[in-house]
């Protein structure tokens, strides 16, 4: 599992998945997250705008990035 670190006290699920690379655009992420692809903390999250914080991890395609 990949770890991404954040400067604040959380960052949007979009804008993590992104900076991770998990996905090349927040475009690309936006079309994910709201099909349904992406897990946070195993749910399934389709809410773009979800304030993620250190401990949350995020799934998607067999990959995994916990933010920290």
């Amino acid at each position: 599992m990949e770890k991404y670190a954040i400067k604040d006290e959380f960052i949007k699920l979009g804008q993590a998945m992104k900076a991770a690379g998990m996905v090349d655009s927040g475009v690309e992420a936006k079309i994910v997250i709201q099909d349904g692809q992406v897990q946070v903390n195993g749910q399934v999250e389709t809410r773009r705008g979800k304030k993620l914080v250190p401990g949350d991890v995020i799934s998607y395609q067999g990959m995994q990035v916990e933010i920290c």
